[in-house]
């Protein structure tokens, strides 16, 4: 593996652009895009106030920069560097902003969840959309960009309006089953409209395009139910992690993966960390500067534990809202066969899945709590970070724990992989750098 030097960035606005040749980043009031394998700076972009929301359209040509408190958008053109947009929801405010598929309309959601507003940018019309509702996840595009459901709430009822992106008229509309809509996810397919109720119901409804319900589930009752929520690439699989603990993959029966399930054939990776012994005899002081804190990393590598192996568990306090417990964090690896999730009262281990045989894979327990995880998008190859100067990496051979070269005690947040799975995007607090992974280095050694 290689990395960059690092970069400034601010409130880990970065993002790489649909085609994958530019690298955009925010600092504070400043969009600065750069060539994604030169690095070189390609077009710089001053915005009328701190940056809070950014986002590639689709074909990426232009850019998106929101200012929620000023209530304003503005766009900027790689084409066209001279020309911009700006859009000003005046008093009414500005709580979200997101692109369309077709990546020439804006849509806004004003504060307390008014009106969605629809922007042309090619026509200058604006379309209005009432009484959306403000909930996990309000508004859900179809992979193929030909529809948008929108969750709404009207008269202390759920329902579901599906609009035709190519001029926005309403498709259908209806009534859900559900006493608190949570939110709205399409199917890769686009075939099924997947709806959820609040953490006070676990209850999944599937609906077909046109209104129809085609499935109703539901686990159980009078506890706290759905947590969160994820297809698979192929649609085959609807995995539902719930506040017990447990993910349950409907397709199109129910199973219930646990950490029993077949818990013998798994294999569990411990991080086990030591100091490095360093003789200081042998160092000049401007050895230490040059070094810096990079000399005195503590250095970690994955032990194979035998089972049975006791998972560090913490308890939650079930007293206060939003309790640390249940599954709170998922994602499908890009050819369907993986799955990767996080338990909140376990923090620092991922429990990664076989879809095929429907049980247990590997356990990676981590020294630190887990801060993100995210697929390869080409290999079923995972990355994470627990908040330290590491990337970890698994794959089907094996795990690895690598250390990031930065100066500064570069802590890496979060991940994010470039569209082609060559390189990975580390972000700290206030900088990034990218990993370059060597030619031929396809799984993990």
């Amino acid at each position: 593996m290689n990395f960059s030097e690092v970069f400034k960035q601010s409130n880990q606005l970065c993002r790489v652009s649909p085609d994958g040749n530019y690298l955009a980043t925010c600092v504070q009031y400043r969009l600065v895009v750069r060539d994604v394998n030169t690095l070189q700076i390609l077009h710089l972009y001053t915005c009328l106030d701190q940056i809070v929301h950014m986002e590639w359209s689709s074909d990426s040509l232009f850019v998106l920069c929101a200012m929620y408190k000023r209530g304003l958008v503005q766009v900027w053109s790689l084409e066209q560097p001279d020309w911009y947009c700006k859009i000003d929801e005046g008093s009414i405010g500005l709580v979200s902003s997101r692109w369309s598929p077709d990546g020439r309309h804006i849509l806004n959601t004003t504060e307390f969840h008014l009106r969605v507003t629809v922007w042309s940018l090619c026509t200058k019309a604006v379309s209005y959309i009432k009484y959306p509702k403000a909930c996990q996840k309000g508004i859900d595009f179809s992979r193929d960009g030909c529809y948008m459901a929108l969750a709404e709430r009207r008269d202390c009822r759920d329902y579901v309006s599906v609009f035709v992106c190519d001029d926005w008229h309403l498709l259908r509309h209806f009534e859900t089953e559900t006493q608190d809509l949570a939110g709205v996810e399409w199917s890769p397919n686009g075939c099924v409209l997947a709806v959820w109720d609040s953490c006070l119901e676990y209850k999944v409804l599937l609906y077909s395009l046109d209104g129809r319900l085609l499935s109703t589930f539901s686990a159980y009752e009078w506890s706290l139910g759905i947590k969160s929520l994820a297809w698979s690439p192929s649609s085959q699989f609807l995995a539902i992690g719930s506040y017990d603990e447990k993910v349950c993959a409907l397709s199109p029966l129910p199973y219930r993966l646990t950490v029993a399930s077949r818990y013998t054939h798994s294999v569990v990776y411990k991080e086990v960390e030591r100091k490095p012994v360093v003789g200081s005899a042998d160092l000049s002081i401007q050895q230490h500067i040059s070094m810096g804190s990079t000399l005195f990393n503590t250095q970690s590598k994955y032990e194979i534990c035998p089972l049975p192996v006791q998972v560090p568990v913490v308890k939650p306090d079930l007293d206060r809202a939003n309790p640390k417990v249940g599954v709170s964090s998922m994602a499908f690896s890009s050819d369907n066969r993986y799955l990767a999730t996080k338990n909140d009262n376990m923090a620092c281990v991922v429990w990664v899945w076989d879809m095929q045989r429907l049980g247990l894979l590997a356990v990676l327990e981590q020294t630190s709590a887990v801060r993100c995880f995210q697929w390869d998008p080409r290999r079923p190859r995972l990355a994470l970070c627990t908040g330290n100067a590491k990337l970890y990496l698994w794959s089907p051979a094996g795990c690895v724990s690598v250390q990031v070269p930065a100066e500064g005690g570069f802590q890496v947040q979060s991940v994010n992989w470039h569209c082609s799975g060559d390189s990975l995007i580390l972000l700290g607090k206030e900088q990034l750098c990218l990993c370059y992974m060597e030619v031929g280095e396809e799984d993990v050694k």
